[in-house]
């Protein structure tokens, strides 16, 4: 028989959908056959998949020590350096600058050196984070930047607050979140873009569809200029709804590329940028969010405003080009 206490973090969630957390490598028929069998207790009863698991609770599953190490995933956190500036932190949420190139998630090239994890090392090192301590739990972000978007990236660092969060994020209106970009072109009067989006599966793309396109997604973007000079504009761009790529392929779509965007941008502008500033990549910088409706644990948070510099390439080619 295993036996587990819960923690605060693993606490206030289905038990069915902890057990599929930690024990990440078994099929979801293996777990329900247990509770069919009466083979999970918490607190010496039988419980059912719908019991919600309280701080304190002692779990106990009739399993082996070796199939119970089977079909968890070993946890480990890497000693990467921190290149993230923290902007604002308190024991719920940790808001974070992340710099241009950096992953905020692994994917199929880096597994390490990501932005997740130097947060996780970032916590680790002050004590704040104990895999010891923590059966399925593990701080993380609850949204992502594009890798070479700098900017803002906010983390839960407990349960409560990261369903919290998720929450807002899925309510809309709830976390304004407002970016600063270069594009192509004088733009001098605010624009509140509508469309439909799909992803294209076999290329990190997106593309812009009518609204009866099978898997078709709402896009609503605001934009207001703040400078135009020499073809060039300096706009503030706050997401309505937070589609992949949304910001870069509204202002082209009305032929306003991001400048140094590889994917959706003029290829031939971007080789004149490159050429005169470095710049390799999409001028995009998530400079400001807002906390406009928060709730639960979050509350004391209520009309927070969290504003981040631009990187010293976006201030030089700003002074340039203005």
């Amino acid at each position: 028989m295993k036996k587990l206490v819960i923690t605060k973090n693993d606490a206030n969630q289905r038990i069915d959908k902890y057990l599929k957390k930690l024990l990440v490598n078994a099929p979801s028929n293996f777990i329900y056959k247990m509770f069919r069998k009466k083979d999970i207790k918490v607190n010496g009863k039988r419980v059912n998949e719908k019991y919600i698991l309280a701080d304190g609770d002692i779990l106990e599953m009739f399993l082996y020590e070796d199939k119970f190490k089977e079909f968890t995933a070993e946890k480990s956190i890497y000693e990467v350096e921190k290149t993230f500036k923290v902007l604002y932190e308190d024991k719920n949420i940790l808001i974070v600058d992340k710099p241009a190139g950096l992953l905020v998630h692994e994917d199929a090239n880096e597994s390490i050196n990501t932005l997740t994890n130097q947060v996780l090392s970032y916590l680790a090192s002050k004590n704040e984070l104990d895999l010891s301590r923590e059966n399925t739990f593990m701080p993380g972000p609850v949204h992502r930047l594009d890798r070479n978007t700098s900017g803002i990236v906010i983390f839960g660092k407990t349960l409560a607050a990261l369903q919290d969060l998720n929450e807002m994020i899925k309510l809309r209106h709830c976390i304004e979140k407002s970016y600063l970009t270069i594009c192509k072109g004088n733009l001098s009067t605010p624009r509140h873009l509508k469309g439909y989006m799909v992803k294209l599966e076999d290329k990190s793309q997106v593309k812009l569809v009518n609204k009866d396109y099978p898997g078709a997604l709402t896009m609503e973007t605001l934009v207001k200029p703040i400078k135009s000079k020499n073809d060039f504009s300096l706009v503030e761009v706050t997401l309505v709804t937070g589609r992949m790529h949304q910001i870069r392929v509204h202002l082209a779509s009305i032929d306003h590329p991001i400048i140094g965007d590889r994917k959706y941008g003029d290829f031939k502008l971007n080789k004149t940028i490159k050429n005169t500033f470095g710049l390799n990549n999409q001028l995009l910088h998530a400079y400001k969010i807002k906390f406009v409706k928060t709730i639960g644990t979050l509350k004391y948070l209520q009309d927070k405003e969290i504003v981040c510099n631009v990187p010293k390439q976006f201030e030089k080619i700003v002074k340039t080009l203005f």
